[in-house]
């Protein structure tokens, strides 16, 4: 099969048959170019109908959590860390993933890893030596510097690059009922492996105008994205330091639940706690549960699990 680079009209000649029909991108070899690679799959034969099989009990579909903001600042590890802390609290297994080269979430924890993602990608260690336990019902997956590498063997894949993410989480995600992806600030193959990985996108937006601005560029790429994953959407929308004494972050907050409604969380108010309990290596509800910043936190997860019980 032939296509055709939009970029720059280089031709290439590709085996569409060694192609997985997941694959939704393509880079040209010539100018290194990203464009979307449009291959027909046939449609397999639909079998002779049987009889019905012996109907079992649903089973619970892990959620793919992805915590995104291409500003930094604005408290993603922070709530990455706290809500999959809370969910692990609330009694659910849960896995955090850093795909930050800062490596924050596991210096939240308290935990030194020697490995994570880019060593679980590479193949050059199993889930089972990769993933480590946080707390109790709580796994990390750990960031780092070493996911530069990472990056740069995305950039090198002439297709599938962005799901290699996926490629990876995917086989072991059934251990868990919900998977939290920490992203890091800007737009990078890895954010992007991540919105090609997640369905739901729960984004922290600090009350100021820098923030709510970044927030409207990000929703332009979120639906960049959505022409070719149509699975991924925008769900929550937390507002960060909330601070009443300030009037325009009220005047923010009205603006947003004025335009998306119920999906914005209720905000996570200022608290100096929650900004002291890394240098512990605690969540927040381990170093002040009874603080604001647990409170609110609490209530975050209480949303997400649409479950207004939790923690009573």
């Amino acid at each position: 099969m032939l296509i055709i680079c939009p970029h720059c009209k280089k031709q290439h000649n590709i085996d569409e048959k060694r192609i997985p029909p997941s694959v939704k991108m393509a880079r040209c070899q010539g100018c290194g170019q990203q464009f979307p690679l449009e291959i027909p799959h046939e449609t397999p034969t639909p079998k002779p109908a049987t009889a019905p099989a012996t109907k079992t009990e649903p089973t619970m579909m892990v959620r793919r959590i992805g915590v995104s903001l291409s500003k930094g600042g604005v408290g993603k590890t922070t709530t990455s860390v706290n809500l999959a802390a809370g969910l692990a609290m609330a009694g659910f297994r849960v896995l955090l993933v850093d795909t930050d080269t800062q490596g924050q979430s596991a210096f939240m924890l308290g935990l030194k890893p020697q490995a994570g993602l880019t060593e679980l990608v590479a193949e050059e260690l199993t889930a089972a030596e990769a993933v480590i336990p946080a707390r109790k019902n709580l796994w990390l997956l750990a960031g780092g510097k070493g996911l530069a590498g990472l990056k740069r063997i995305i950039d090198r894949k002439d297709f599938g690059g962005e799901q290699t993410v996926a490629d990876a989480l995917t086989p072991l995600e059934s251990a868990y009922d919900y998977v939290v992806v920490d992203t890091s600030p800007g737009w990078d193959p890895l954010t992007v492996n991540v919105l090609f990985y997640v369905n739901e996108l729960l984004t922290p937006v600090s009350l100021e105008v820098m923030s709510l601005q970044g927030f409207g560029e990000f929703l332009k790429s979120i639906a960049a994205i959505q022409k070719y994953r149509k699975e991924v959407a925008l769900k929550y929308i937390l507002p960060t330091f909330r601070d009443k004494r300030v009037k325009q972050a009220d005047d923010f907050l009205e603006q947003l639940k004025k335009m998306y409604g119920p999906m914005v969380c209720e905000p996570i108010r200022y608290n100096v706690r929650i900004s002291e309990a890394p240098a512990y290596g605690q969540t927040i509800y381990e170093f002040a549960p009874g603080s604001n910043g647990a409170h609110d936190y609490r209530e975050l997860v209480r949303k997400v699990a649409d479950n207004p019980n939790l923690f009573t």
